[in-house]
């Protein structure tokens, strides 16, 4: 590494969304790992905690901006000056049940406030020089949900599948990937993007299956399962993820989709079974034992998406990413987490979460929770 590309590294990283779910592992990671210092913005809507971050809070390398991605000029001035080496895009509205309810937020903020992104960094990009022009890039995280949806033997979605959103969440990250492309090939923004498929893992806010199921399981309330349970996803640990998003960071080429995968296709069903089976191994005590017994089918909500599987065979051979967690050894890290960090869950689900739960699940025999 020449001296120009070492005062590079030490140039920030804007993340934007980092006190959400993937966001705040991203962070954690990113931190953990010593890759240099990082500026964190975040609107902290009802997803974006605080606590997730409480580790790293006084840590030098990190900077908390609290702001809202569509705030062209809060935008601007965090640009100028932090003057980062790179912009990594986390900030979204990304629950699909909210969408079918508001989907307002979710083309605000995924759609305007990515526009607004694109747009200052595109200025910020213009106006630098020698290596530090060179150096930059601007990562968009997305979701294999642009996809579509996969008849039960179709091959898995690759970096070349058409597009066929189905929900408004969808919807609005498929119009935020396009608006990317549009300026990598219009305006020459060195971006790339990334689709990934579900996550899972520490600090998932409890509204997404995995986190609901435990959550409710350890209060004997019942474990909802949409429709039959056959909806097929492919599971990838949040932390193979950080990592995934880190090795396009270094290594990536503008311009370029890398998906992103974990290998691990499972039924909702499968994974609800699985992970009564690992808490009634982790909590022998419990008096829902069996915490099977709690499954409970709901109608199933509009639009459900059938099948999800991701092809990551590029980012493999030609990044040298790979998946390090098999589902079963994260899908115990993640219970263990849970189990282990019971004030975090009773801290983010307030009044308001509750609300939204009420509103989403009245209509569905009466139960509450849901699933990606």
């Amino acid at each position: 590494m020449d001296s120009k590309q070492a005062n590079n590294v030490k140039a920030p990283i804007l993340v934007t969304g980092g006190a959400g779910f993937i966001g705040s592992n991203f962070v954690l990671e990113w931190i953990a790992a010593g890759k240099g210092p990082l500026v964190n913005l975040d609107k902290l809507t009802y997803a974006g905690n605080p606590e997730n971050l409480i580790s790293v809070a006084d840590n030098p390398a990190y900077t908390f901006a609290h702001g809202d991605i569509c705030d062209a000029e809060f935008v601007g001035k965090l640009l100028r000056e932090h003057r980062p080496r790179a912009v990594v895009h986390f900030a979204a509205e990304s629950h699909v049940d909210r969408s079918i309810h508001g989907p307002e937020a979710f083309l605000k903020t995924n759609i305007d406030g990515t526009f607004t992104l694109l747009k200052e960094a595109r200025a910020y990009y213009d106006g630098l020089e020698g290596e530090e022009k060179v150096q930059f890039r601007f990562l968009h995280v997305s979701t294999d949900e642009v996809y579509g949806t996969l008849e039960p033997n179709d091959p898995a979605f690759h970096e070349d599948t058409p597009y066929a959103p189905n929900s408004p969440y969808a919807a609005s990250k498929a119009a935020s990937d396009h608006l990317v492309r549009a300026w990598v090939h219009t305006y020459g923004l060195p971006a790339m993007i990334t689709n990934c498929s579900n996550n899972y893992g520490p600090h998932h806010f409890p509204e997404k299956l995995i986190p609901l199921m435990i959550a409710n399981a350890q209060k004997g309330k019942p474990l909802p399962v949409y429709g039959d349970g056959q909806q097929v996803r492919d599971w990838l640990y949040v932390v193979d993820h950080c990592k995934a998003i880190m090795t396009v960071l270094e290594k990536g080429k503008p311009g370029e989709t890398y998906n992103v995968g974990g290998g691990n296709q499972r039924t909702n069903l499968q994974v609800v079974n699985t992970l009564c089976a690992l808490l009634d191994e982790l909590v022998p005590d419990s008096p829902y034992k069996p915490h099977a017994q709690l499954i409970k089918y709901v109608a199933d909500r509009p639009g459900h998406d059938r099948r999800y599987a991701i092809d990551a065979r590029k980012i493999e051979s030609e990044l040298g990413w790979k998946a390090e967690e098999s589902f079963e050894t994260g899908l115990r890290k993640t219970v263990e987490w849970y189990l282990a960090n019971k004030d975090w869950v009773e801290h983010v689900t307030s009044g308001a979460y509750q609300q939204w739960v009420d509103k989403n699940y009245g209509s569905r025999e009466g139960v509450a929770g849901g699933a990606r």
